[in-house]
This record gives C-alpha cells, sequence and structure tokens, in this order.
C-alpha cells in the first residue's frame, strides 16, 4: 500500500479511537485527537500539497495546537473534562458565554480563515444560493435562541420584582442585570455564527474550484458551529436556558455506558469535516477547474 492512503486510514482510526473516548468519557489514548491530526498533516504532504503549498499546514497547526491544549488529564489525576465552560464566580459573567464558545471555536476559525486567504475568489451562483439556504437555518436557530432566552429572563425578572421587589436577583440563581443578558447572549453566538459562515464561503470557492470532496468537509464546519452555539449559551448560566436547545450537552439523553453522546457526535463532525478537507485538497484529489469560476 502507498504511504499516502496508509496514514489518511490511521487518521481516520485515530479519530474513530478519539470520539469512542469522548463517549465513553474515558479516553481509549490521551493523544488520539493529536495523532489523528498529525497524521492528516503527514497525509497531505505524502499525497502532495495543493497550491498555496503553504495552505493545508498553515491550517492544520491551530488545530493541532488546540487538540494538544484540550487532551484529557491522565487517568488517576483526577476528574477530566473535554471542555470546561464558564467560572466560579456567583455574579453574572457577561463575557463567560463568549469566552466558551470562542474556546471550542477558535482553532476552526484560524485553519477556516487561513484556506479563505489561501483560496479567495469568485463562485458560482448556484454555491452562493446554496450556501445562503444552508446558512438561514444557522442564523434562525441563533436568533430564536437568544430571543427565547431573552424573554425568559424578562419573564422570570418581573416575577421577582413582584415578589421581592427587587430587580437584579433572581432567588435561588446567580445575580444579574437584566440589560446585560442580551447583549451577553449575543456575544456567546458570534464565534459559532462567524464560523459557521466562514465555512460556508469557503464551500462555495472550494466548491468553484471543483473540489467538491473538500466543499462537503467546509460545509460540515457550519454544523459544529450550532452545538458550540449551544455550549457558549449554557455558560451564561442562565435561567431555563434547556427549552430551546436542540444541540445543548443533554440534548441527546446521556447514560451511564454513553455518558456524552454529543460531545462525541460534535468530535465526530470535527474530525469528518478535517478529514474531508484535507483528503479533498490534496493532489490526488485534484480539482476539475484549477482557476476560480467566474460568477454565474
Amino acid at each position: 500500500m502507498r504511504r499516502a492512503p496508509l496514514l489518511l486510514i490511521l487518521a481516520a482510526v485515530s479519530a474513530v479511537a478519539h470520539v469512542v473516548g469522548v463517549l465513553v468519557a474515558a479516553p481509549l489514548w490521551r493523544g488520539a485527537e493529536v495523532l489523528s491530526l498529525a497524521l492528516l498533516l503527514g497525509y497531505a504532504v505524502a499525497a502532495g500539497l495543493p497550491a498555496p503549498r503553504w495552505a493545508v499546514p498553515a491550517a492544520l497547526v491551530p488545530l493541532i495546537v488546540d487538540a494538544v491544549r484540550t487532551m484529557p488529564a491522565e487517568p488517576g489525576a483526577g476528574d477530566f473534562g473535554w471542555t470546561v465552560y464558564g467560572s466560579g464566580d456567583s455574579g453574572f459573567d457577561v463575557t463567560a458565554g463568549f469566552d466558551a464558545a470562542f474556546a471550542g471555536s477558535w482553532a476552526a476559525l484560524v485553519a477556516v480563515a487561513v484556506l479563505l486567504v489561501a483560496f479567495r475568489g469568485r463562485g458560482r451562483r448556484r454555491h452562493l444560493i446554496a450556501a445562503a439556504v444552508a446558512a438561514a437555518p444557522v442564523v434562525g436557530y441563533a436568533a430564536v435562541r437568544v430571543a427565547d432566552l431573552g424573554f425568559a429572563v424578562a419573564a422570570s425578572t418581573r416575577v421577582v420584582e413582584v415578589r421581592t421587589e427587587t430587580t437584579l436577583t433572581r432567588v435561588g440563581g446567580p445575580g444579574y442585570d437584566q440589560a446585560d443578558v442580551v447583549p451577553a447572549l449575543v456575544l456567546a453566538v458570534l464565534p459559532p455564527l462567524a464560523l459557521a459562515l466562514a465555512a460556508l464561503v469557503l464551500a462555495v470557492l472550494l466548491a468553484g474550484r471543483g473540489r467538491r470532496l473538500a466543499a462537503t468537509g467546509a460545509a460540515l464546519l457550519a454544523v459544529l458551529a450550532l452545538p458550540l452555539l449551544d455550549a457558549g449559551i449554557e455558560a451564561l448560566r442562565l435561567p431555563d436556558s434547556a427549552d430551546t436547545a436542540l444541540f445543548a450537552w443533554y440534548a441527546i439523553t446521556p447514560t451511564r455506558m454513553l455518558p456524552q453522546p454529543v460531545p462525541a457526535l460534535t468530535a465526530a463532525v470535527a474530525l469528518t469535516a478535517y478529514l474531508l478537507l484535507v483528503a479533498g485538497l490534496t493532489r490526488s484529489h485534484r480539482a476539475a477547474v484549477p482557476t476560480p469560476a467566474a460568477a454565474g
């Protein structure tokens, strides 16, 4: 077997090992995600880097750095978590949602930005229309979540006003200023929305160059934005946050045997997207259209 396909297969196997470890909250091997991305970089080099040759390695570097940063702890080193949200403060933290969402999306954002610079150009009109249609549910979901929670918090604050004659506290929960809630929600959804929109623009550019496999991977990154969006909102610890949450960590009921189904699906989507992106951009998957197509 040639070296490049073997590296891709090993990267996929390592990705599966990482996803299974997330699913059962017990990593099969701590470095599985790092190894998967490193093997993916090796595959890209072996299979043939596209022009510009720096693009794929530069896009993979932040992903590898983030994978190293978020590696689970050694067994026996205490409780570990795949992602840490929020803080221990009792007061309402306006930036907690943004911090959590950005922590989960910054590496993918940087990778997409690098590829956007490398493959900038004009896309076909039909691809632009498809991207706009795909973006609508993501933007709509973010708008529904912000509006729903904004109204829920306003209603709960009015109830507290009547009962306790105060306006800024809720019994049994963190204190918050109602005027800060909507800005905090908007901040929380910004990084995932930026990732989704940038990924869809990248998908348009890659599809216009004939790189359909890579375009599919870019489009999957827009799907990744949905659980990241809910994770950012959950970090704010607002009341009634579960009413319209479709992609939060509890959206699929955790069990004793499978305690982290949504984080596992999130990891699976992310690693699949990276595999498709790199496989679709290597020289072994030459584009049918070598230059950006004119809008048509």
